[in-house]
């Protein structure tokens, strides 16, 4: 716009003229400004038809146009944005409120106060500050000050919010009229050190409400373990223990003296005495009735029930506790080992039990076989020449559960058929004994061990034949039989037999272990015990080797200090350990430089 004083051209949106302050007159905004339509603007923009290699035509605009358009388009609200704002600041002005969109910025270096009145065309007085400020003065009516955009850092050092125009610069002269027509507000532009103070306290807002944070943590947990710890105090408490020699478990339930707790599972009540009700449960108690397949432990829940003064009752909470179900005890006596080889059709074996248990061995009932007074019981298996023969024992003890053991006895597989009789004797008194045994007619037979009297009269016809067999010492004798035909191959059988003299004949042949025989013995043992001779041991169990077998130690030294020797047990008595015994033993081997002796007899003294 062409200034109708100075004649100089301003920028339309200028109130007054930027070279001489003179005022600029105000076109109507609403209406189309002639140099409008000499613009190109609302021309059609150029089109491009493009072709592709089937000869396909597609026609599309220029983007630099389409982006110029937009440029204009946005030049355009700009500059209506700007005339709408310095509108309502009028109207506001007019209403008495405070301007508004006047942002008013410092630059960092200086601290400056702006008072603005209402009126958007009312002078503007400057108010400048120093470093430390202090007031350096206001500006008088007559200076011109060159403010520029925010950002641009001028001689004066101050800065230029983008609403009072969007150009290179703006320069204006303000006169400044009487102070008391000037409605008008002051601002402090911020500074470094009120940013300073704004981060502080932005740190100790986030250092209380962490404090914060962390005493509601800490107390919620406080108030919680404090809240578990009264409930542990008032819960019960279990224990195990032994009632009746039996494996039980006794809880201990909080309450008022002299109130009675009945317990539901176990139909009785329960005086409370110093605080506590005692109940002691026999862990049997809860599996007796119960015939199926048990597990290795049992959950259990106690209900239990206070009886008020008024005869109802109030029920506590459930006591829940594990108990231990054990196996019922079977040891097996014979053979050492749960794998064993055996040659001859029968073959005994030999087990231990608690008494009145429940046996079964492969699905057969053996119950009654069981002595009554030490558990044990014996069973003649047949072993068929097949390989492995599985006997599965399965026992069922009184409190406890159900437990399980498999033997497999072991007999080769035979060309030729070889068995003793199934009566044949495994232990005698006898120096002989008559054996019987049957194979195929017509095979060749041959007895290994010492024997007499062979008979084989119905071999070709029926493969019976029989004989003698003499044991030549005490202990375990084994008896070996081979058959054998020609193109077959040959049968062997092993079977040992147990041969004590008895008392009357074995006690005679005794020798006292004194201190001559005693050494005589250690330096000829090999020969002793080639004839197994026997020596009479009198003294005290020192200490105890081996449970199974019985293996102890006595002294045999007159004064029971020296002469030490190992005894294995054959006899019918188990020794204790403390007590004092008359034992008649065979010489054996050695052990630990001491004289290994096998007992036959044993006399409690």
């Amino acid at each position: 716009m062409k200034c109708p004083q100075c004649g100089k051209w301003n920028r339309a949106s200028f109130p007054t003229c930027q070279y001489c302050g003179a005022e600029l007159p105000q076109e109507d905004k609403q209406e189309e400004p002639s140099w409008r339509a000499t613009l190109k603007d609302d021309q059609r923009n150029n089109a491009y038809i493009r072709v592709d290699e089937d000869g396909n035509a597609e026609t599309a605009p220029d983007r630099r146009d389409v982006l110029a358009r937009e440029m204009s388009e946005l030049k355009v609200r700009k500059a209506e944005g700007r005339e709408k704002q310095r509108q309502l600041r009028a109207e506001g002005a007019k209403r008495g409120a405070a301007p508004s969109g006047m942002n008013v910025r410092s630059h960092t270096s200086h601290d400056d106060f702006w008072q603005v009145a209402d009126d958007p065309k009312a002078t503007v007085r400057i108010r400048k500050l120093d470093d430390e400020g202090n007031d350096r003065g206001q500006f008088n009516a007559t200076q011109t000050h060159r403010i520029m955009p925010v950002g641009n850092d001028l001689e004066g050092g101050r800065s230029f919010d983008p609403m009072w125009g969007d150009e290179d610069e703006f320069v204006a002269t303000h006169q400044m009229p009487p102070l008391q027509a000037t409605r008008s507000f002051t601002a402090k532009l911020p500074n470094r050190r009120r940013g300073t103070r704004h981060l502080i306290r932005a740190l100790i807002i986030i250092l209380i409400v962490g404090l914060t944070g962390l005493a509601s943590f800490f107390g919620y947990h406080f108030f919680k373990n404090r809240q578990e710890t009264i409930k542990e105090q008032n819960a019960a408490t279990v224990v195990a223990s032994i009632k009746n020699d039996l494996a039980a478990h006794t809880i201990m339930i909080p309450g008022e003296d002299g109130t009675q707790i009945y317990i539901r599972e176990l139909h009785t009540s329960y005086i409370v005495t110093g605080g506590f009700a005692t109940v002691e449960v026999e862990d049997h108690t809860w599996y007796d009735d119960k015939t199926d397949y048990l597990d290795a432990t049992m959950e259990v829940t106690l209900t239990p029930f206070v009886k008020t003064t008024s005869g109802q009752q109030k029920p506590l909470d459930p006591i829940t506790y594990e108990i231990d179900i054990p196996l019922s005890p079977i040891e097996l006596l014979t053979p050492d080992s749960t794998r064993y080889e055996v040659s001859a059709s029968m073959y005994t074996m030999k087990f231990s039990v608690r008494p009145g248990s429940k046996v079964t061995i492969n699905g057969e009932d053996y119950s009654d076989t069981v002595n009554s007074e030490t558990g044990e019981f014996s069973y003649n298996a047949t072993v068929q020449p097949q390989g492995d023969n599985l006997f599965t024992v399965v026992c069922r003890s009184q409190y406890c559960r159900e437990n399980t053991m498999e033997v497999v006895l072991y007999r080769e597989r035979q060309e030729i058929p070889l068995d003793l009789a199934a009566d044949t004797y495994t232990s005698t008194s006898s120096s002989y004994m008559l054996v019987s045994a049957t194979t195929m007619p017509g095979a060749d037979i041959e007895v290994s061990s010492p024997y007499k009297d062979l008979n084989i009269t119905n071999l070709d016809t029926t493969g019976a034949f029989s004989f003698y067999a003499v044991f030549d010492h005490i202990g375990d004798n084994t008896i070996t039989i081979t058959a054998s035909m020609p193109g077959k191959k040959s049968s062997v059988v092993n079977y040992t037999v147990y041969y004590v003299p008895p008392a009357s004949t074995y006690t005679t042949k005794a020798w006292a272990m004194d201190s001559t025989n005693y050494n005589e013995l250690l330096n000829n043992m090999t020969v002793r015990a080639a004839k197994t001779q026997v020596y009479v041991i009198k003294g005290k169990v020192q200490y105890s080797v081996s449970d199974k077998p019985q293996m102890v130690v006595i002294n045999t030294s007159d004064d029971g200090q020296s002469q030490p020797v190992l005894v294995q047990n054959y006899s019918k008595t188990t020794w204790v350990v403390g007590e004092t015994y008359e034992i008649y033993a065979d010489a054996y081997s050695t052990y630990n430089n001491m004289p290994w002796l096998n007992a036959r007899y044993t006399y409690q003294r």
